[in-house]
């Protein structure tokens, strides 16, 4: 359940914009604001099974765009790999240090090794 959830965030994160208003306001308030399916009936004045209709089409849109797309797909792997080349040269023998730091200042922003750095 988490996964799938996740799953969708990264979708919405890429696809959101192309769901129309009420839709990007539903999945928002469903996945990032942890919201009932009442509850967003309530704040949309609408009824929860519109809520969970409007959630299934919704995650049905975004899952046809990445079926088509793959986006989110090759941001993954794009990030796998740029997070190895990332450790590949943080690896390297202090040859010339300054353009080691260089290149992993210029690199760090597409890896996962941003996050590691600022904790």
């Amino acid at each position: 359940m988490l996964e799938q959830r996740l799953y969708l965030a990264e979708l919405f994160d890429i696809y959101g914009p192309l769901l129309t208003d009420k839709q990007q306001k539903c999945l928002s308030m469903h996945l990032f604001e942890d919201f009932s399916m009442s509850e967003i009936g309530e704040e949309l004045a609408v009824s929860r099974q519109a809520v969970y209709d409007i959630l299934h089409r919704s995650e049905q849109i975004m899952a046809g765009y990445e079926e088509k797309l793959g986006l989110a797909k090759r941001l993954k792997v794009q990030q796998q790999e740029l997070t190895g080349l990332y450790e590949d040269i943080s690896s390297l023998s202090a040859l010339d240090e300054e353009k080691i730091a260089h290149i992993l200042m210029k690199l760090a922003p597409y890896t996962s090794k941003v996050q590691e750095e600022l904790d």
